[in-house]
């Protein structure tokens, strides 16, 4: 996979960061959508592919990011598929502090030194590269406004917004409830995003006891991805990098 191109994890951390306080918003919740995100930018890429409520490995190859590449192997020694909310409800410490330091390393933020209450010693995080951001945050302003269907990694990075909660942060108050509605609409427009989305409000509500029944267009998103990749399909995973990242 070329670095030219962001990743969805790096998009959704970009879009959560607060530009004036350099806090991410929805900390908590944050966590487990990269974890999510981490799982779609892995099928964009053919190597995971979803079965049912579960994910597959379809192709053990790496990609040449190194942190994805981490949770493909993860997920490859399961040895079968794992649940969706299993894996994004594992642990998975460092994770957003992971991100953050590539994001600082690449040039999109800046770590600024602080202290709480004058003493405990804080790290916020600026973005310097403010056009990406902005670029970002066009892309989904104009799947909400025009309607149209958007592309896979818009209408995944959509999803996982909108399930980690960012639309109150992105679409405040009682003028963005529609941008906020829309937003969630948007989730029925990327399959596997639909599926990570699902799972990571599963996790956030405390439901992972029964399989949540998937799209009838998921299993054949499987089979092609099987049989494209040439490989069986291998893998399944319940845990992976947290973090305790920045605010």
């Amino acid at each position: 996979m070329g670095r030219s191109r962001r990743t969805i994890p790096e998009e959704l951390l970009l879009l959560a960061l607060d530009p004036t306080t350099g806090t991410t918003a929805q900390p908590q919740s944050l966590d487990l959508g990269l974890a999510g995100a981490q799982l779609v930018e892995l099928a964009l890429a053919g190597r995971i592919a979803p079965d049912g409520d579960r994910i597959a490995v379809v192709l053990p190859r790496p990609t040449g990011d190194p942190t994805l590449d981490s949770a493909l192997e993860l997920l490859r020694r399961r040895g079968s598929p794992v649940r969706a909310v299993n894996w994004i409800g594992g642990p998975r410490l460092g994770l957003r502090q992971t991100y953050l330091n590539h994001l600082e390393r690449c040039g999109m933020v800046h770590a600024v030194a602080g202290q709480m209450c004058g003493v405990l010693p804080t790290t916020r995080y600026q973005a310097t590269e403010t056009a990406i951001s902005r670029e970002i945050r066009t892309r989904l302003d104009n799947a909400i406004r025009t309607g149209v269907p958007p592309d896979p990694r818009t209408a995944a990075l959509a999803a996982l917004a909108h399930a980690v909660g960012l639309g109150k942060h992105l679409y405040p108050g009682n003028e963005g409830r529609s941008s906020r509605s829309r937003l969630r609409d948007l989730i029925r427009h990327d399959p596997m995003g639909g599926l990570v989305a699902h799972a990571v409000m599963d996790v956030q509500n405390g439901v992972g006891a029964q399989p949540r029944r998937s799209p009838a267009v998921v299993a054949p998103m499987r089979q092609s991805a099987v049989e494209s990749a040439g490989v069986p399909a291998q893998s399944r995973h319940g845990s992976m990098a947290r973090v305790g990242a920045a605010r």
